[in-house]
């Protein structure tokens, strides 16, 4: 993993990067290296008021696995020296993560033309001037191509990079390190960048406790009715406070911290599928077979010889 930097850096994605990327004690696997670069090596000014020395020029592009792009300072403009080695780097099968303004790399070399990207709200208008090839989107936390990823905000790099270790190591490990962050349960990209603000009244209450209360009852058969109960509120206020602050339903939520449970057992424990199934509650082997494979498009079987 390799982070491009410039002056002036704004260095929370990088440090939040560098928390996921890097070392997580002797517990935790250590699978990624993590290092920065910039175009022109030396002291880097950043947005905290200190410089960082950074040693390595684009010739550590030429080696990284990942190069995230963290918040592009320097502007959308890019000289061709840089766009060439980011080029290079994705044609031999580098993935490519653009954080916050860091999309106007790859969406000016073109490796986001006809995708959709997740953007700040604040960029969208030039994104759509400049780019008008791709499709940015405001209101989703981060997109993730597989080969390029971006992610709107900078408040959203932990959720991006923990995706990325979830695709790449899977879903057990990601919780780990995680957890290990104190980081909020795993957010998908569709989830929305900021809730909707009511126009009156009072602002609705952080889902938070509820969502942890439901997380750790996943062996139970919840319904909406049940997390309406326990939040003290109707079902039809909780739907919409979902869909304000998360963009997706109680529904939806909950089956995806289902398959998320799922996977971590498959990947940390022999238990036969029937037993994993009735502990996430998804009540049966055939349907979380079901589920898992709308899901993931794979099998639990096929997906435990993968990552155990």
């Amino acid at each position: 993993m390799v982070a491009l930097v410039g002056s002036p850096q704004e260095m929370y994605p990088v440090t939040c990067a560098s928390a996921v990327f890097g070392y997580q004690g002797p517990d935790i696997p250590h699978l990624y290296d993590f290092r920065l670069c910039a175009e022109r090596p030396g002291p880097i000014a950043t947005t905290m008021g200190a410089d960082i020395l950074v040693t390595d020029g684009l010739e550590a592009l030429a080696e990284a696995d990942t190069i995230l792009i963290a918040n592009w300072c320097p502007g959308p403009d890019i000289s061709a020296e840089l766009g060439d080695a980011v080029l290079a780097a994705h044609a031999r099968g580098a993935r490519i993560v653009g954080i916050c303004s860091g999309i106007h790399i790859p969406a000016s070399l073109g490796l986001l033309d006809g995708r959709t990207a997740a953007a700040h709200w604040e960029l969208t208008g030039e994104l759509a001037r400049r780019y008008p090839k791709v499709r940015a989107d405001a209101t989703v936390l981060y997109v993730d191509h597989g080969d390029v990823a971006t992610a709107g905000a900078t408040a959203t790099t932990i959720d991006l990079c923990l995706n990325q270790v979830r695709r790449e190591h899977g879903a057990a490990l990601a919780m780990r390190i995680g957890r290990q962050l104190a980081a909020a349960p795993h957010r998908e990209g569709c989830q929305r960048q900021f809730p909707t603000l009511p126009t009156a009244g009072p602002l609705p209450d952080s889902l938070a406790p509820l969502l942890d209360w439901a997380t750790a009852n996943l062996d139970r058969r919840l319904t909406l009715e049940d997390m309406a109960a326990w939040s003290g509120t109707s079902p039809r206020t909780l739907s919409r406070h979902f869909s304000e602050q998360l963009g997706i339903s109680p529904g939806r939520w909950l089956l995806d911290r289902r398959i998320a449970g799922a996977r971590a057992l498959l990947e940390e424990t022999d238990l036969p599928v029937e037993t994993i199934a009735q502990r996430v509650g998804l009540s049966s082997a055939v349907n979380l077979r079901r589920r898992f494979h709308n899901a993931l498009s794979t099998t639990p079987a096929a997906y435990r010889r993968s990552f155990r």
